[in-house]
């Protein structure tokens, strides 16, 4: 079986396939195709699949053209027909893998998906899970499904591992292409055909360890590491505050040395799919061994907890204009849990707007790249312009989302007051009506 999948792989015969068209999905099925493997891309989503055979793009990572190009050469097409998985050779699981209302994994997608692949699984077939779970879930759940559901053998009939997705969106210069890319699997065999296929598609370093438990880990401890961090700072922000201290100055003079120290910025809270939720599943799968994250926790509370302090800050800046937060008119710039993207999944600034709901503030929002949105019961719709009018209307202008494409000079020039919780104004001059986190 290995001798045929490097076969496959050295004369591009090999045809794969990716499981959930989304921010990692669509990336990676772009770039398989472009490597040169005939790639199917399957989702539930219906919409996704009749854009993605329409060559149009919906993901900002990834080039229309280069979409639509390998679309029309038949290199790549999407179906919601998963008896398709019967077709190809290398599947790749790209599903979502949320918490659930009791902050607890939910490995549904997970589940689903190896259901579906074991019903189609061919024998000498790879599979790889991409999504991002706790340590023991490719070993634990996804192996004993797919050998149940195919009656196949791991190792014997098929391949199986696990590679983490590290996807940034809007990063401009790491890609899928360029991020160098981590694989475990369950035997030598698998773990040097999976790399094989990464390194074949990818023009980065392929790591390979020992295990997919440790590779599940690892991506663990790349999010832990950036929650602790942001944790951190989140509180030293709360500190200076409290203490008269400019939390940014103090983070530009730390991070003049060149050594010892690594720059993380506060903010509004966490967002995305992978900070704010990566602990949660290394704190619960903890739990399973008798051992508490205490550390992890504690950031994981501070970070939780930002939203909330946002808009206690919020009422202080309207009380010392003599105003309640409840009745006031406040507009949010920004809902994209991170600059020039229109992804706001768990952005803490739709947290922001519910705080501020909460306290029966008259809440608007204005977000360039998101024109609405609906998360946790809340839908919304941005403002159709940022004008001077809008601006000076509002009682407080709360920036929660640093994009780059807004007039800040215009905002600081109309606005009563400004909070600004990612200190993207700093150049704008007067500061009279500006307060940063």
């Amino acid at each position: 079986m290995k001798k045929t999948f490097l076969e496959k792989i050295e004369n591009r015969t090999l045809s794969c396939g990716v499981v959930g068209l989304g921010y990692v999905g669509l990336p990676l099925a772009v770039e398989k195709a472009k490597a040169g493997f005939k790639t199917i891309g399957f989702d539930v989503q219906p919409q996704k699949v009749d854009l993605v055979n329409a060559g149009q793009n919906y993901i900002g990572d990834v080039i229309e053209d280069d979409l639509k190009a390998l679309v029309e050469e038949g290199m790549l097409r999407a179906t919601s027909d998963f008896s398709e998985l019967a077709k190809v050779d290398f599947i790749a699981i790209c599903v979502p893998t949320p918490l659930d209302d009791h902050q607890q994994p939910d490995i549904s997608y997970v589940k689903s998906s190896a259901e579906a692949i074991a019903k189609s699984l061919k024998r000498g077939t790879m599979v790889v899970l991409e999504s991002t779970t706790y340590p023991g879930t490719t070993e634990e759940l996804l192996k004993p499904i797919l050998e149940k559901g195919s009656g196949m053998v791991c190792g014997k009939d098929f391949y199986l591992g696990f590679s983490p997705e590290r996807v940034d969106p809007g990063n401009a210069v790491f890609k899928t292409k360029n991020t160098p890319k981590v694989v475990g699997a369950i035997g030598a065999d698998a773990l040097e055909c999976i790399a094989a296929v990464y390194r074949a598609v990818l023009g980065a370093e392929v790591h390979t360890v020992s295990s997919p438990a440790i590779a599940e880990m690892e991506k663990i401890l790349e999010n832990t590491y950036r929650n602790v961090n942001i944790g951190l700072i989140n509180e030293m922000a709360i500190l200076c505050n409290r203490m008269g201290i400019d939390i940014w100055e103090v983070v530009d003079a730390a991070k003049s040395k060149p050594y010892g120290f690594q720059a993380f910025y506060p903010g509004p809270g966490l967002g995305g799919h992978c900070i704010p939720l990566d602990p949660y599943y290394l704190s619960w799968k903890a739990r399973e061994y008798g051992f508490h994250t205490s550390m992890i926790e504690s950031s994981m509370m501070v970070n939780d907890r930002m939203p909330e302090y946002c808009v206690e800050r919020c009422s202080k800046i309207l009380n010392r204009q003599k105003k309640a937060l409840n009745g006031a008119k406040v507009l949010v710039l920004g809902v994209a849990y991170k600059q020039d993207i229109d992804d706001y999944r768990e952005s803490p600034a739709i947290e922001v707007i519910h705080e501020l709901q909460k306290e029966y503030a008259d809440v608007c929002y204005f977000d360039p790249y998101v024109k609405k949105f609906s998360q946790k019961g809340l839908s919304m719709q941005s403002i159709p312009a940022l004008t001077p009018e809008a601006v000076a209307e509002a009682d407080l202008v709360v920036v929660t989302t640093a994009h780059t494409n807004v007039d800040y000079p215009m905002v600081q020039k109309y606005a009563k007051a400004i909070f600004d919780t990612k200190n993207v104004m700093k150049a704008v001059q007067p500061r009279d009506n500006i307060e940063v986190l």
